[in-house]
């Protein structure tokens, strides 16, 4: 037998009960939207050229897989909890018992303790980065997380996060082909020959420049020489095997992992590659190159354009 509120409900019309489900569905809808907004600025790119604005993605719930994808926009790039932005996070309970690389533990957790970071915000997005002065340079501490494609067309399909997992960026920045590392739209440095202003600002910040060849060789001599600067620059954690360095001067290199031309993400825990400005030829240019098997960082080697690698960004002289 029906109770009282049975009873009273299937004397609603079914006009009345359309518009009852109409409006619980309409404040769901506007509680997602209210819901998903986050820290990303501009546009995502997805492997397949599309874009989405990271404004209109589903938040998913803090305890669900970081693997699970968006269900908004028919994205392929998924989205977790960053552990960075939880309030305080306990960082000796995360690193506690680690030997490799870890993408829950906030970049936060990466840092070295012992230095006295600086600051800078990016105006273009009011995103803050830790900076560090190393010799007669000021380095950002951490990888550029930039990607508004309506400010900087040059981002369109140029820039991802490391497996499409949207929260991964916030741990390791983004990963920009050259062009996108160059602004090629600003600068005419895509895939020709060319012959930019130096600095060249690139996609960093106003102020700032993304470095040359030659400026990547002046931190080695002010770390103390190439053979031993990948040891001295990288992270005090999360390299494969233990392959960690002691980030002596709060330089924090974190193994971000490459992005290449066929779309596929690689050595994401192994290694890292930042692009340097100076090009090559028309196909390639030079980057930058730490990983988890040496104390020494690579030769400035070359790559080809298309690939996607980190870029670290450097303030422009007084």
């Amino acid at each position: 037998m029906k109770n009282s509120f049975a009873k009273k409900f299937d004397k609603v019309s079914s006009w009345s009960r359309r518009a009852a489900v109409g409006s619980v569905l309409a404040a769901l809808c506007l509680g997602a939207f209210v819901g998903c907004d986050d820290d990303e600025s501009g546009f995502a790119t997805r492997p397949d050229g599309t874009e989405s604005s990271s404004s209109s993605s589903v938040t998913l719930n803090p305890s669900t897989s970081s693997g699970q994808a968006l269900e908004s926009n028919g994205s392929s790039e998924t989205r977790a909890s960053s552990s960075s932005s939880a309030g305080k996070v306990n960082c000796p309970a995360l690193l506690e018992g680690e030997t490799g690389w870890n993408w829950d533990v906030s970049k936060e957790c990466r840092f070295n303790p012992d230095i006295d970071y600086g600051s800078m915000t990016d105006e273009r997005d009011g995103k803050v980065y830790r900076t560090v002065t190393i010799g007669d340079q000021v380095w950002m501490a951490e990888n550029l997380n930039y990607a508004d494609s309506v400010k900087t067309p040059s981002l369109k399909r140029r820039n991802w996060c490391y497996n499409n997992v949207a929260a991964n960026c916030d741990v390791t920045g983004r990963l920009y082909t050259w062009a996108a590392a160059m602004d090629s739209v600003k600068t005419g440095c895509g895939y020709e020959n060319c012959s930019p202003t130096l600095p060249a600002q690139g996609v960093c910040p106003p102020n700032w420049h993304l470095p040359t060849y030659a400026e990547w060789n002046v931190l080695f001599t002010a770390v103390g020489g190439q053979s031993t600067a990948g040891k001295v620059l990288k992270s005090q954690s999360g390299w494969y095997s233990n392959g960690n360095g002691t980030d002596a001067f709060g330089f924090s290199a974190l193994p971000a992992g490459n992005r290449y031309a066929d779309g596929q993400f690689n050595y994401g825990g192994r290694n890292v590659r930042f692009w340097c400005s100076t090009e090559y030829h028309t196909g390639d240019a030079y980057r930058m190159h730490l990983d988890y098997l040496n104390e020494k960082a690579a030769n400035p080697g070359i790559n080809s354009k298309n690939d996607a690698y980190s870029v670290r960004c450097v303030k422009d002289s007084d």
